[in-house]
């Protein structure tokens, strides 16, 4: 159980925003470095060039701009969504094993998308919303399985309630798809998580519900501090823990929603970080919230890196080695946690 002398004993504010520069540096280099990486590598002197100078004559500022910084683009605003979301329903939670993939809430989501997609939704400013819906309604009904379970919602009735939703609609998503052919071959790439460029109208709009989400999971970052204490000390300290918990749900729908319909369902993002920037900065949620938007876009960037070489020059999907790394994570959870 985490208690407020627990988050005292870790780093202050000095070291702590020390370890936060040494992050943006480091997502700084491994922003450039996934940008140079590719079938041409790109000196990071021309990459800066392109960024500030662009020159629509020049053969490589044109594939930084419409190829390779998209992409970029896409991995740090994904990787800091899905971070962030995992950190705040473990927080809430008080479960080490709190995922958006792991809890169902992904698998909503894009049951949701492959849906909308079948049906040809001609609005991409409703493809977010409706996996948001897909994701909040798979959350609810894991909840309640979890819940009707002898002992209540447990983290490992969750984790198994979160396993047999994500089944169930993972059998519910291919069967539509086989239906459909020609939405299986359209959707097949994104189905394993990829990082390959979306329609411009369903990337603006997801950056903004990103934006959103991200913004929400900062305003409550210290209430959810004073909430992994447990509910009785929350509510000693004046937290309204129904709005609390509407206000997570809420931040959590719309980051797991916004990056689905961007690069589709990327599991483990936001299980991994988060325990890796406890480790660092404590549990204190005010540092906690950044800190995983940090690691998680640093880490997405770095997992897509190795997506596009590993097998250079063949490139395999970035949602498949990010299961390969967080399997082991999950594991080592699972023996030491619970």
């Amino acid at each position: 159980m985490q208690t407020m002398a627990d988050a005292r004993e870790h780093p202050g504010h000095w070291s702590t925003g020390i370890a936060g520069l040494i992050c943006l540096c480091v997502l700084a280099v491994a922003f450039l470095w996934h940008i140079s990486v590719g079938a041409k590598e790109i000196p990071f002197a021309v990459i800066v060039e392109a960024l500030f100078t662009y020159n629509r004559d020049q053969f490589d500022h044109i594939v930084v701009h419409e190829i390779r910084l998209p992409r970029a683009l896409m991995a740090v605003f994904v990787g800091a969504g899905l971070a962030v979301a995992g950190a705040l329903m473990q927080g809430v939670t008080r479960n080490p094993l709190a995922d958006p993939g792991l809890l169902g809430l992904m698998a909503g989501a894009t049951f949701a998308v492959v849906v909308a997609s079948l049906f040809s939704v001609p609005d991409f400013s409703m493809i977010p919303l409706i996996a948001a819906a897909g994701a909040l309604i798979a959350a609810v009904f894991v909840w309640l399985v979890a819940s009707a379970v002898r002992g209540g919602a447990t983290p490992m009735s969750m984790v198994l309630a979160g396993a047999a939703m994500s089944a169930f609609l993972g059998a519910l998503t291919t069967a539509l798809l086989l239906i459909d052919q020609q939405s299986f071959e359209q959707l097949r790439v994104w189905m394993t998580g990829t990082l390959t460029v979306r329609p411009r109208g369903i990337a603006l709009w997801s950056y903004g519900w990103l934006c959103v989400g991200l913004l929400i999971a900062l305003a409550i970052a210290r209430q959810v501090t004073t909430l992994a204490m447990g509910d009785e000390t929350a509510t000693g300290l004046g937290v309204n823990i129904r709005r609390l918990r509407i206000a997570v749900l809420s931040a959590v729908v719309l980051l797991t929603a916004a990056s689905v319909s961007l690069v589709g369902p990327m599991g483990f993002v936001g299980l991994v970080t988060p325990h890796f920037v406890r480790l660092i900065v404590g549990f204190d949620y005010r540092w906690v919230i950044p800190g995983s938007a940090l690691a998680g876009a640093v880490f997405l960037l770095l997992t897509d890196i190795v997506a596009r070489t590993v097998l250079a020059p063949v490139e395999i999907s970035t949602g498949l080695v990010t299961a390969f790394i967080g399997a082991p994570v999950l594991v080592w959870l699972v023996k030491t946690r619970l």
